[in-house]
């Protein structure tokens, strides 16, 4: 698979790239918007940097991976689906869910191939519920909890991107940037519409524009509930934060703390340690799904629909909050 990832600069394409050579993916360039970032970045990682975005766009890539500001993301992103390939799409794409939804729009009439790196959604502790609900043996989930707290907000600032804690250009704080990998999990566990009971966000602790903190309570049609946590709140620096990716159902309790996970079922008594996945390393196997499907001509597994649909919960969060 010929990728180009286009927007070097931003703080995940270390990731990326990591995750496409890991998929087997050939890196034909590198570009964004700064020329002398992307080749700094190509010099350093022995890849070729492109310098005009329309040469990204006429270099026969199979996909390109698109990250950057979310003011001139949406754009770019409309020209790559208008040329008709496919696209990987890094969050913050937009500084509001109408932008994206203006982009979906245009991925429904182009029947585009974009895709949405969620990462979690193959973290261990959700790859293993679904083989149980495969297998008969989960029973109705009762209660699922994700939590994302990552550290104080200025090390946007050390990563080069301080926009990240303006809300008119993120569109949000720790909510928005870290819960929505909490909200998009609870979305795709949920049984039909997921309700939103309590919002609770605040800025208890850095004085920053944004939220350091937000934990949202949701009910599915089913009776199950999710809580959502997110922060800046982490009283360091280093990577991981705290972390807790956790599901409860009738027969089932599986938990994922990024460096360790567990499993637990009542069907058998058995209670076993998950083979882990650390949370960097998950945009691998989001990048192997993703080649995998263009290659079957399917459709993404995690789409520009359900970021939609994950800023449009979260929207409805900060309404609540603030009423």
């Amino acid at each position: 698979m010929k990728i180009i990832l286009a927007g070097s600069s931003h703080w995940h394409a270390g990731m990326h790239l990591d995750a496409a050579r890991a998929a087997g993916g050939e890196i034909i360039g590198v570009w964004d918007e700064d020329q002398q970032h992307a080749k700094m970045f190509a010099r350093s990682n022995s890849l070729r940097s492109i310098d005009r975005f329309d040469d990204v766009l006429a270099a026969g890539a199979g996909v390109i991976l698109l990250m950057g500001h979310p003011r001139s993301v949406p754009g770019r992103a409309r020209r790559i689906i208008e040329a008709g390939i496919p696209l990987i799409l890094e969050k913050p794409a937009a500084s509001s869910t109408e932008i994206l939804s203006e982009l979906l729009e245009l991925t429904r009439q182009r029947n585009a191939f974009v895709s949405v790196p969620f990462p979690n959604r193959f973290g261990p502790a959700v790859i293993a519920f679904r083989k149980l609900q495969r297998q008969g043996r989960a029973g109705a989930i009762a209660y699922g909890h994700f939590r994302i707290v990552n550290g104080p907000p200025e090390r946007y600032a050390e990563d080069g991107v301080p926009w990240m804690v303006d809300p008119g250009i993120g569109g949000g704080g720790a909510l928005r940037n870290l819960g929505i990998h909490g909200i998009d999990a609870a979305l795709d566990l949920a049984a039909g519409t997921l309700r939103l009971r309590t919002s609770y966000i605040g800025n208890r602790i850095h004085n920053s524009p944004v939220e350091d903190h937000a934990l949202l309570v949701l009910e599915d049609e089913a009776g199950a509930i999710f809580t959502v946590e997110a922060g800046y709140t982490f009283a360091s620096m280093r990577p991981g934060g705290d972390f807790e990716w956790r599901i409860v159902s009738a027969n089932a309790t599986l938990i994922d703390h990024g460096d360790k996970a567990i499993s637990a079922t009542l069907d058998d008594g058995a209670g076993t340690e998950l083979t882990p996945e650390p949370t960097a390393t998950r945009y691998r196997l989001c990048m192997r799904d993703t080649f995998d499907r263009l290659a079957r001509n399917e459709p993404a597994t995690i789409s520009l629909s359900d970021y939609v649909a994950a800023m449009s919960l979260i929207d409805t969060a900060y309404r609540k909050a603030r009423e």
